[in-house]
């Protein structure tokens, strides 16, 4: 579950990239970024 969690930070991340460099889609961007730190600081609290 960890993962999967890891891999969908990941994935945010780099849609959040794409869109930020390359399209402007408003504040979904930035939601997608926030979801996707929230999954990453989840990640690690809890393999700490």
């Amino acid at each position: 579950m960890g993962n999967l969690l890891y891999v969908i930070a990941v994935v945010l991340v780099v849609i959040w990239a794409i869109g930020f460099l390359g399209y402007h889609a408003g504040g979904i961007i930035h939601v997608l970024l926030v979801i996707a730190l929230i999954a990453f600081l989840l990640r690690v609290i809890r393999s700490a």
